[in-house]
């Protein structure tokens, strides 16, 4: 026999082989289909018998927001719970819950908490299921890969919540995308979500690309093009799960322009998406009058340069220290030694990584002989947080693609001269001009921000007040009540179906809807 006719016999014999393999595969993947939907099936109508069982004691459809972090003091927070206390005002017959993963605290002390950074109290009581397994969406459980860890994480931390209580209707206010499937197909319910920062975005990925080292792509990656290679195919990867997973979002609020673009390329539901901007306190700031120029000339002789944000790693608050160190190196900036400045860092700690990011930061000051000129305070009330702001002379932001920033608007609307990073929601939203005049100035770099500073500095007491009375013109749109207005237009396609619900639950039939 040939070497050829041997090879044409095992050719044909392998041929067979994987024929007569074909068939039962086939038949094993069909029962494992079979069983894998009966088992959705079941977990689905057990979890409708729960929310049945629910329905009969209360009598009352359910809202539910899924936020592990609510208890934190940042502009997520703001937005839920302003959004409660317009849906709570509005409809009367509708219970409201809220998923948290904070443990150790109350109800009573969390809206406490609400109500003293953020000046708000809720109309009535909101029920509150807290979570046992927080620590699945900790960015620390995943040194590599982290972005696939916590959005798996939070699978199985909306599974838990969803167990724990099943809604009629679900809105993911933090950003947790992949619930959204879980709280859809699963529980059955209607899904809304309000989405702050894409979790990957095309920016991200052009970082990566281009093999530019940020907090998000180290150094050891960026200078490597195989594993610069391999990442760039990890995050399009992902990219296609989060848009598929965000895809199931009946309706689908984005906080900002630059947020609005992101979210379209990744989800494609153009039908379903709307720029909703997040409420900010500027009454607050606005009841408080700035100084005329008189009083301008008179004021005390060291200025603040106030920054205000949590504590986490892409507020980049290592560069704020940075700039604020070439500032001080400048000429001119104390002239005569009669005039100093200092740098204010005010912002919330979540958890124990960003409180040893605090101590890092402090670090930074101490090698760059800047301790003595700046303060750190953390997690301060409401009260305390605007009276630094109306006495600040810069508010300074420094955040990359930020996707809206609400610290942007309150420095405008607290009379402080604006100084945000030249990108995202702060460029195309905020710090835009207005009635023929900027509004503040952009930076990007260590430079440019302390040349801006020293610019604003040096500025007359008259062309600082232009700036601001502009400023504090144009961020009246950013206001509580065009949030709730806006809020509730765009939810009431989903809290229509809570009509039906209660029609199904042998209820009234209507809600109680008051203008």
């Amino acid at each position: 026999m040939s070497a050829h006719e041997h090879s044409s016999l095992c050719l044909c014999d392998l041929i067979r082989l994987l024929w007569s393999l074909l068939l039962p595969c086939f038949y094993l993947s069909l029962v494992l289909t079979a069983i894998l939907f009966l088992f959705i099936m079941g977990v689905r109508t057990w979890l409708q018998m729960k929310r049945k069982s629910r329905r009969a004691q209360d009598g009352r459809p359910a809202v539910a927001f899924f936020h592990p972090y609510c208890n934190a003091g940042g502009g997520g927070e703001r937005v839920l719970w302003c959004a409660l206390r317009a849906l709570q005002s509005r409809y009367q017959d509708v219970s409201f819950v809220v998923y948290t993963g904070d443990q150790g605290v109350t109800a009573e002390e969390i809206l406490d908490g609400a109500r003293r950074r953020f000046n708000i109290r809720l109309p009535r009581a909101v029920k509150f299921v807290f979570l046992k397994h927080r620590l699945l969406v900790e960015a620390k459980l995943y040194p590599h890969f982290t972005l696939l860890g916590q959005s798996v994480g939070s699978i199985f931390l909306g599974w838990e919540a969803l167990t724990e209580f099943v809604p009629d209707l679900y809105i993911d206010s933090m950003g947790y995308a992949f619930t959204l499937p879980v709280f859809r197909y699963l529980g059955g319910c209607h899904v809304g979500s309000y989405v702050h920062y894409p979790t990957i975005s095309t920016d991200m990925l052009s970082v990566v690309r281009e093999r530019n080292p940020r907090f998000n792509n180290a150094d050891y990656i960026s200078s490597n093009p195989v594993l610069s290679a391999i990442k760039v195919i990890y995050y399009c990867v992902f990219a296609l799960l989060y848009g598929l997973a965000g895809s199931c979002s009946d309706v689908v609020m984005v906080n900002s322009t630059w947020t609005l673009g992101h979210i379209l390329a990744l989800w494609r539901a153009p039908n379903r998406t709307s720029v909703v901007y997040p409420p900010c306190d500027v009454q607050a700031f606005l009841d408080v009058s700035i100084r005329d120029e008189d009083e301008e000339k008179e004021r005390k002789k060291c200025h603040s340069v106030v920054s205000v944000g949590q504590f986490r790693p892409e507020k980049d608050h290592q560069l704020q220290i940075k700039a604020f160190r070439k500032l001080l190196d400048r000429k001119g900036v104390e002239p005569a030694g009669q005039e100093t400045v200092k740098l204010v860092l005010i912002g919330g700690c979540r958890n124990q990584e960003d409180e040893e990011r605090v101590q890092m930061l402090r670090g930074l000051c101490l090698d760059l002989d800047v301790a003595d000129r700046v303060e750190f305070k953390l997690n301060i009330p409401f009260e305390e947080l605007k009276k630094d702001l109306t006495d600040a002379t810069i508010g300074l932001h420094t955040m990359w693609n930020e996707h809206f920033g609400i610290g942007v608007v309150e420095c405008m609307a607290a009379g402080t001269i604006i100084l945000a990073h030249k990108s995202g929601g702060p460029k195309l939203d905020i710090v835009v001009p207005y009635d023929g005049g900027p509004t503040g100035f952009l930076a990007d770099d260590e430079d440019s921000y302390a040349e801006a500073m020293e610019r604003i500095l040096s500025m007359t007491p008259a062309a600082q007040l232009e700036i601001q009375r502009r400023a504090r013109l144009s961020v009246t749109r950013f206001s509580d009540q065009e949030f709730e207005g806006s809020f509730l237009a765009a939810v009431e396609p989903l809290m229509s179906t809570l009509k039906t619900v209660s029609d199904q639950a042998g209820g009234h039939g209507t809600l109680v809807h008051r203008e």
